[in-house]
C-alpha cells in the first residue's frame, strides 16, 4: 500500500544518476516513498562562471535522470532559486509541500556550497525535520588520507601511495547498486527546461549526450577499446586515447567508484600493478581525488588565491591583446591555437593540451593563471573547480607540485609529441592544412619567404626570451 505521503526527499546536485548514488540509495532503502528535487540557480551559475555548454549538458542530463527515476516510482521536482542564499528556503518549502520528513544530500565541498548546505541543515532541523548527508563525490572522503602527523598531503605521489593503503585497509572498493523501487506515487515529475536565458551555447548537443546511460556506454567502450593503451595514447591529441568521461564525472552522471571498479575488473583486481594502461588510468582517478582533497584542506583555492602563498608576490604581465589572442587561438603557435579553437567549438580540451595552453599563458605570456582558469570555466562542459584550479595552478607553478617553477613546456616540442603528423592542428587551424606534418610545429623554423603565403598570425612572443623572463620572476621570490 502506498503511504499517504512520501517520507524522503533526495536533493540532487552534482550526482545526477541512480546507480551508486549514496543519498538516493539510503533514502530508498526503507521503501517509504522518495521524491527527487533539483534546484536551478542561474544567478549562481553566472557568479561561478558556469559554461553555457555545461548548463545545456546539465539540462539534458536532468531530463535523462527524470526518466530514469520513473522506473523506481520517484518523481523529480525542479525549482528555481534567485541566489544560493535562497536555496535552503526553497528546499524546506518543497519538504513541506510534499510532506517529506527526511532530506538526503551528498556533500559538496566548495565554500559557498558547504555554507548553503550548513544553512539548509539548520533550517530543516529547526523546522523539526531531518537532514542526512553522505560522502559521494570521491572514493575516499576528504580528510581520510593524511600524513603520519595528521596533516593533508600536498604532493601527489605520496598521496597516491597513502590513498591506496587507506582503500585496502578499509577492505577495498565498495560500489552501491541501484535504489529500491518505491511504492506507487501519484506525484508527477516537473518538466525539465530545455534552455536557460543567458546560457545559449554553440557547442553541438550531439557531442555530449546527457545522462547516466551515455556515461556508462562511454566507460564500457573505453575499457573495451582503449584502457590497455591508455598510457601510450593518452598524450596524443590526434587519437581517441582518453575516456571522455570528465563531463559525466563532473556532473555526477557516473560515480568515480564505478569507474574504478571497471578499471580494477579490467586489471585483474590490481590497483598499482598489472596492465600499464589500466594502472595509469587508475592513477588519473586518484589525481581527481587529490584535487578534491586539496580543495577541502586548503579552502583558499576556492577564493582565487594561490596554493603557494609566496607566489602571490609575482607581478604578472598585463597585456589584454595577448590574452585575447590566446583566447581566440591566434597566438602564432599552432598547437596552442588549435587547442583553444577546439575548446570554443566543442566545450572540451584534451588534458595534454590543457597543460600546454595553460603553461603557454602563464610561462610564455606571463599572464595570471586566474585569467586562464576563468576562461576555461566559461567554456568547459566538464568545468569543475577542484580539477580546473588544480590543473591551472600546477601549470603556473603556484600549486601542488613536487617539481618547482622551472618546468616550462616548449610549445614546438610538445606539439611534435602530441600531434606528430599535425592532424589535430590541421583540423582546427585550416590555414596550415597545406604544410607537411613535420614542418607544422615550429613557425620559428619556417622560411621567411614562406610565411606571407599563410593567412596566419606571427608569433606573439619569443619562447626563449619568455622562458628567461619567467625564470627570473620566480627566482626573485626565493
Amino acid at each position: 500500500m502506498m503511504p499517504s505521503t512520501p517520507k524522503h526527499l533526495v536533493w540532487f546536485r552534482s550526482d545526477l544518476r541512480t546507480a551508486d548514488q549514496m543519498a538516493l540509495r539510503s533514502a530508498a532503502a526503507g521503501r517509504e516513498g522518495v521524491v527527487g528535487l533539483y534546484v536551478l540557480s542561474p544567478a549562481d551559475w553566472l557568479r561561478h562562471d558556469m559554461a553555457p555548454a555545461r548548463v545545456e549538458f546539465l539540462l539534458r542530463s536532468l531530463e535523462c535522470l527524470s526518466q530514469d527515476l520513473r522506473a523506481f516510482n520517484i518523481p523529480l521536482l525542479v525549482r528555481t532559486a534567485a541566489d544560493w542564499r535562497d536555496v535552503p528556503g526553497v528546499v524546506l518549502g518543497v519538504m513541506r509541500e510534499v510532506g517529506c520528513e527526511d532530506l538526503h544530500v551528498n556533500r559538496e565541498y566548495e565554500i559557498h556550497e558547504a555554507q548553503r548546505d550548513e544553512q539548509t541543515g539548520s533550517l530543516v532541523r529547526g523546522a523539526g525535520l531531518r537532514m542526512s548527508s553522505y560522502h559521494d563525490q570521491t572514493i575516499l572522503p576528504p580528510g581520510e588520507v593524511l600524513t603520519q602527523t595528521g596533516g593533508p598531503y600536498t604532493v601527489f605521489s605520496p598521496f597516491k601511495r597513502a590513498w591506496f593503503a587507506v582503500l585496502l585497509n578499509q577492505g577495498g572498493l565498495r560500489v552501491a547498486g541501484l535504489p529500491a523501487r518505491q511504492p506507487e506515487n501519484p506525484l508527477a515529475s516537473d518538466p525539465i527546461p530545455t534552455a536557460i536565458a543567458g546560457f545559449a551555447s554553440a557547442v553541438p548537443a550531439e557531442l555530449w549526450p546527457g545522462g547516466e546511460a551515455e556515461a556508462t556506454r562511454r566507460l564500457t567502450a573505453f575499457v573495451a577499446r582503449g584502457i590497455s593503451r591508455y598510457k601510450a595514447d593518452r598524450d596524443r591529441a590526434d587519437l581517441e586515447g582518453t575516456s571522455t568521461l570528465s563531463p559525466y564525472l563532473a556532473i555526477g552522471a557516473i560515480s568515480p567508484r564505478t569507474c574504478l571498479r571497471a578499471a580494477l575488473d579490467a586489471n585483474g583486481g590490481q590497483l598499482d600493478r598489472g596492465g600499464v594502461g589500466e594502472v595509469h588510468w587508475i592513477s588519473e582517478l586518484v589525481w581527481r581525488e587529490f584535487y578534491k582533497h586539496i580543495l577541502v584542506a586548503f579552502p583558499r583555492v576556492c577564493k582565487g588565491r594561490a596554493f603557494k602563498p609566496e607566489s602571490e608576490r609575482l607581478r604578472w604581465a598585463e597585456n589584454p591583446a595577448h590574452l585575447a589572442a590566446w583566447q581566440a587561438g591566434m597566438t602564432g603557435f599552432p598547437i596552442v591555437d588549435a587547442a583553444m579553437r577546439a575548446l570554443s567549438a566543442t566545450g572540451w580540451m584534451h588534458n595534454r593540451l590543457r597543460m600546454i595552453t595553460a603553461m603557454f599563458l602563464t610561462k610564455d605570456l606571463f599572464l595570471d593563471w586566474r585569467l586562464g582558469e576563468r576562461h576555461f570555466m566559461l567554456n568547459l562542459v566538464d568545468g569543475d573547480l577542484a580539477q580546473n584550479n588544480g590543473g591551472w595552478q600546477w601549470s603556473a607553478s603556484t600549486g601542488t607540485d613536487a617539481a618547482p617553477y622551472f618546468r616550462i613546456f616548449n610549445p614546438a616540442s610538445q606539439s611534435r609529441k602530441c600531434d606528430p603528423e599535425g592532424r589535430f592542428i590541421k583540423r582546427w587551424v585550416p590555414e596550415l592544412r597545406d604544410l607537411d606534418g613535420e614542418d607544422i610545429h615550429d613557425p620559428a623554423e619556417w622560411p621567411a619567404l614562406f610565411r606571407p603565403r599563410l593567412d596566419y598570425p606571427e608569433l606573439i612572443v619569443d619562447h626563449a626570451a619568455s622562458r628567461a623572463r619567467v625564470l627570473a620572476a620566480f627566482k626573485a621570490l626565493a
